[in-house]
């Protein structure tokens, strides 16, 4: 009797080992829809008193395509439009994968993009699978969509006499990374932030100009171990650029878990749109 209860327990392994596998097999193609807001508070010394509370949405990564739909495209713009930005900055991969690097995919997507709202502007980089798919294309698309493109460019915005530095850098395979004539005009008491598709440019910057640096590409690590540590990140640094707000040498790097994917599977590593709020120490 005592062995039969022994063999019952032992055919129970693996029969939860099965069914722990099977639910995993299932929900990495259930997380790609579980969409987080993810708010973050931030405080630098150098934000204007103008400026404080200002309310930036960030996202990146869409990869509109075979697993991301002009539909969800349209609910992602409107989920944003909702949350009533200032401003609003896009980190790039708009379109494609290592798969199916398709133009066709550029024009539906920023169609959607163009109904993207902000007090002070939609502002955007290009990512890798842009180059990759079509790089005119995309810049072409992008600016007819009312998007301003930030690569190796920037911009001051001025409130009530005082004024914040935005700028963003191309992507290391759109061509040459210069923010230096971006952030010339920068005092070190100036707040600034820079857009960067790819966080690792945070380790390039060798001065104290940029105070915030916004940054997608890693996708939190698209399949992890429960959320503490993913086999790739797409980085050079491992794990330090996976996803969340991260100490660089010189700045501080958000770097945000994008919204969309190459293949449609994630696990702990929920798609996400960045709520950032400036404040003034």
């Amino acid at each position: 009797m005592l062995k039969k209860k022994i063999n019952k327990k032992i055919l129970l392994i693996p029969a939860i080992l099965f069914f722990l596998f099977l639910s995993f097999c299932v929900y990495i193609f259930i997380e790609p829809y579980r969409l987080e807001i993810e708010e973050t508070d931030f405080y630098d010394e150098d934000i204007p008193a103008s400026f404080n509370n200002l309310k930036i949405v960030f996202f990146a990564d869409i990869h509109h395509g075979l697993f991301f739909s002009k539909t969800r495209v349209k609910k992602l713009v409107e989920k944003v439009n909702k949350m009533n930005p200032d401003i609003i900055f896009v980190g790039g991969d708009f379109v494609g994968n290592w798969l199916f690097e398709k133009p066709e995919y550029i024009e539906p997507c920023f169609a959607e993009l163009k109904n993207l709202k902000a007090k002070y502007g939609v502002f955007g980089v290009l990512g890798n699978h842009d180059v990759w798919t079509d790089k005119i294309l995309s810049l072409e698309e992008l600016e007819k969509s009312g998007i301003v493109y930030l690569g190796n460019k920037g911009q001051w915005l001025e409130m009530n006499g005082e004024k914040i530095k935005i700028g963003g850098v191309k992507d290391f395979y759109e061509g040459v990374q210069d923010t230096s004539e971006v952030f010339s005009d920068v005092d070190q008491n100036d707040f600034s932030i820079l857009l960067s598709h790819n966080p690792d440019y945070a380790e390039k910057i060798d001065n104290d100009k940029i105070d915030l640096v916004l940054a997608g590409h890693t996708h939190g690590g698209q399949i992890t171990f429960f959320g503490l540590w993913a086999p790739a990140t797409s980085s050079r640094y491992g794990q330090k650029y996976r996803t969340g707000l991260v100490d660089a040498p010189n700045t501080k790097v958000l770097v945000t878990n994008g919204v969309g994917s190459i293949l449609p599977i994630r696990f702990f590593a929920r798609p996400q749109v960045n709520i950032i709020n400036l404040k003034r120490k």
